[in-house]
């Protein structure tokens, strides 16, 4: 069992922080609204600390989950920041969906003080945090992920590392370019049906079986079909993330066109007041303006 630190007790932090905990680790938790950690506390126990510095000493891993690069640097860097409290020889884990860059200059950041870095954003969301059943795309160097894994399985069911640093951040891209392309598939499948005048529920009986089954489609078509969208990854949070996905396509030279409009199409849902819907309100546009 190892020493873990925490950092970030957002719907993905919380339970996963819980996990590292029922699995017998020693965690100390911080969380910049200090509410939420005292909470956590008290349904966990472990403890917590006032800043990233202080939660980090003596940790052998300290874990991040926050919201973007800025708060992912605010946790690393400076004299509160993590890695002022790490010992040389740990590992520093971010599961937070940032960019590639960030990711490699905390990388070269950390190495000038003797700290491992490995970039690990998550999939799954919140109920697969909830469930410990994520699944864990992971960069940085091979001898600190082998470290670390095992620490993961806590909180998750598919882990591997797919390269250097970085490359756990763009196998991340991956994930959101996929699952934009695949909600709005389905959202325009469901809204078809409505118009046909076919029974969504029945359609989907049929066809999930086939090649157009998808995670999404099982489960989510229900709640789609009762314009019930308070189930997952918010739209909000999606933008951040093809943001990103479509920063580093100009720079890497790929060509994202169904994921530069499905982003047009997230940005017509924020428009609506459903920033905090999940993902799968793409079809409430089609309701809306189809």
């Amino acid at each position: 069992m190892a020493k873990v630190a925490f950092l970030g007790l957002g719907v993905m932090g919380y339970p996963m922080a819980g996990h590292l905990k029922a699995a017998g680790h020693d965690v100390t938790v911080y969380n910049r609204t200090a509410a939420k950690a005292e909470k956590w506390v008290a349904e966990h126990g472990g403890a917590m600390a006032p800043t990233p510095a202080r939660a980090a000493e003596g940790a052998d891993f300290v874990m991040s989950c926050v919201g973007n690069d800025d708060d992912l640097r605010a946790v690393c860097l400076g004299d509160d920041g993590a890695f002022a409290g790490m010992a040389a020889g740990t590992v520093f884990v971010d599961h937070t969906t940032v960019s590639a860059k960030v990711t490699r200059e905390l990388y070269a950041a950390a190495g000038e003080r003797g700290i491992s870095f490995v970039d690990a954003p998550i999939s799954g969301g919140q109920a697969g945090a909830e469930n410990g059943v994520l699944s864990i795309m992971c960069g940085g160097d091979e001898e600190a992920y082998a470290r670390v894994e095992p620490v993961m399985q806590a909180y998750g069911r598919s882990i591997k590392r797919l390269g250097e640093s970085g490359a756990g951040q763009l196998t991340k891209m991956v994930n959101q370019i996929c699952i934009a392309g695949l909600l709005q598939g389905l959202s325009e499948g469901l809204h078809f049906a409505e118009k046909a005048g076919l029974d969504g529920r029945a359609v989907v009986e049929v066809i999930s079986g086939g090649a157009a089954g998808s995670w999404q489609m099982s489960n989510r078509y229900e709640t789609m079909i009762d314009d019930k969208f308070d189930f997952g990854f918010a739209v909000d949070w999606m933008r951040k993330d093809l943001g990103i996905c479509l920063s580093t396509a100009n720079e890497n030279g790929a060509s994202l066109p169904v994921t530069a409009l499905v982003d047009q199409f997230y940005k017509d849902v924020q428009k609506m007041g459903g920033g905090r819907w999940d993902t799968s309100s793409l079809i409430k546009r089609l309701r809306a303006f189809g």
